[in-house]
């Protein structure tokens, strides 16, 4: 079952979660539960600013709302886990992540903004369930079976914003889904000056000799 799952996820990814990261991640437990908060907090967040924006687009209201409801009840479990664990939540800066591809959102019109959304939204969603998938292995029984179990949804979150995206959009977007791809693949694999969720390689492990 896993595997139908994560399989159009790899096929739309341009590229793994390095096992470096995996490495930091898993000296990093803390911080990774702390951007995990708000990796779901602000998936909400723009799933709302989604449902604020496009009044008039019923497909996307019912999306963007059960997408809500699903990404707040992930942010009370991940809340929870750290509350058992004595992890207090703390400010942290955001990643590059998601700003270093909305930078290329075109801004021609309203119906371009909201297809290249749509299609950051797959990414986001798909690159998330992929690091699920390849972290879980490695956690302790909990955080094991918690992000195994989260599989499910982000992966149905990214096939709804891609299909959101060639719905409205009226013609072929592969040519805009590949750039965005490149995109988000170099933000993965480049040296990175801080280790988030969605992070590059900490450049402090790369130049560590680790």
């Amino acid at each position: 079952m896993t595997q139908a799952l994560l399989a159009p996820i790899y096929d739309f990814l341009h590229c793994e979660t390095p096992a470096l990261w995996v490495d930091v991640a898993l000296e990093n437990q803390t911080v990774m539960l702390i951007d995990h908060a708000n990796c779901e907090k602000k998936a909400a967040a723009t799933a709302m600013s989604l449902m604020t924006k496009y009044l008039d687009r019923t497909e996307l209201l019912f999306c963007a709302a059960r997408l809500a409801r699903e990404e707040l009840h992930h942010f009370e479990q991940v809340v929870e886990i750290m509350q058992k664990r004595n992890i207090t939540y703390t400010q942290l800066s955001p990643s590059r992540y998601a700003s270093g591809m909305i930078k290329h959102t075109r801004h021609h019109d309203d119906l371009n903004i909201l297809v290249d959304r749509l299609i950051i939204g797959a990414y986001i969603e798909a690159r998330s369930c992929e690091r699920f998938a390849k972290i879980a292995p490695h956690l302790d029984e909990t955080l094991s079976r918690f992000y195994t179990s989260l599989l499910r949804s982000e992966s149905r979150h990214f096939a709804d914003y891609l299909a959101l995206a060639e719905q409205y959009a009226g013609t072929d977007i592969s040519e805009r889904v590949e750039e965005f791809g490149r995109i988000e693949a170099e933000l993965i694999l480049t040296p990175d000056e801080q280790f988030r969720f969605h992070s590059g390689v900490p450049v402090t492990l790369l130049t560590s000799g680790c």
